[in-house]
């Protein structure tokens, strides 16, 4: 009930009481955090930042917030500056007086990190197929086909969940696995677009399928699309300055190529791009 005690046994061989201390390394708060941090990529490094800027955001304590900042200057300066930028704080406050002095050239170790000792597969993920009425079926089979070969789970997802209507308006019908509401891009790893001429219109004019895309985008996945896919991603904002490499045309490539492709799990420059736009903008109101 009282919880461990330890005997001071002065009659053994040792000499003095038994206690309990800390070594001086304790006192090291800053040291291993440095090295994590520069032992991530780029991407690994923006996540973190984003991480500290949403927790810390989160908190209604100014103070607070700048003591956090002045902590993370022991730990690396373009960390701290980052995350200073994106709280809004007015500056970058003076380095917390560390209990003991960081050791600032520990090396990288690429072991710290996730993303280079991640899969090297899209096998066991899974695949959201956005189609509608009219989809072309044998694109589909493709892309199902492909995905089996891989081992990749595939869901077809549609404006509802009775599925899509195919062939000559002979009443085939594919039945889907989620309506387009209930089946968010965040449940998928990559995403495809089938979409017909005729149902085009419809689809973009969805707020779900806008969401769709746009999430989809906004989590860096890799987005493939047939048909007349262009009107739903321009309705989402998605027009044809902010479309890289990520998004991959089914029409110009195979399934196969694109589910190759997906084994990268993210088309991670666009986070690059897109937090270098963000520090741009807010430097640019800033100024005005």
């Amino acid at each position: 009930m009282a919880g461990f005690r330890s005997y001071p046994d002065g009659q053994g061989s040792e000499a003095g009481p038994k206690r309990r201390l800390r070594p001086e390394s304790f006192a090291d708060h800053y040291s291993q955090a440095r090295q994590f941090f520069t032992s991530q990529t780029e991407i690994e490094q923006q996540h973190l930042i984003d991480a500290f800027v949403f927790e810390l955001s989160k908190c209604d304590k100014t103070a607070i917030r700048t003591r956090v900042v002045a902590g993370l200057r022991n730990v690396d300066e373009d960390l701290a500056l980052a995350v200073a930028d994106g709280l809004g704080l007015p500056e970058l406050p003076a380095a917390l007086p560390p209990a003991r002095e960081p050791v600032r050239d520990l090396a990288a170790s690429p072991a710290l990190s996730i993303q280079v000792n991640g899969p090297r597969s899209f096998a066991g993920r899974k695949i959201g197929i956005l189609a509608t009425d009219g989809t072309d079926t044998a694109k589909l089979e493709e892309l199902r086909s492909a995905a089996q070969a891989e081992h990749v789970n595939v869901e077809l997802i549609a404006p509802a969940v009775g599925g899509i209507e195919v062939g000559n308006g002979n009443g085939n019908r594919i039945p889907a696995d989620q309506k387009v509401d209930g089946g968010p891009s965040v449940l998928y790893d990559a995403v495809i677009l089938l979409v017909s001429k005729q149902a085009a219109p419809a689809l973009a004019a969805l707020p779900a399928a806008r969401d769709f895309v746009a999430d989809a985008y906004a989590h860096c996945k890799f987005i493939g699309y047939a048909g007349e896919a262009g009107l739903l991603l321009e309705a989402a904002g998605l027009t044809s300055s902010l479309m890289d490499d990520g998004f991959i045309s089914l029409q110009e490539h195979s399934a196969a190529d694109f589910i190759a492709r997906c084994a990268d799990l993210r088309y991670w420059p666009r986070q690059v791009v897109t937090a270098e736009k963000a520090r741009a903008l807010r430097a640019q109101t800033r100024r005005t």
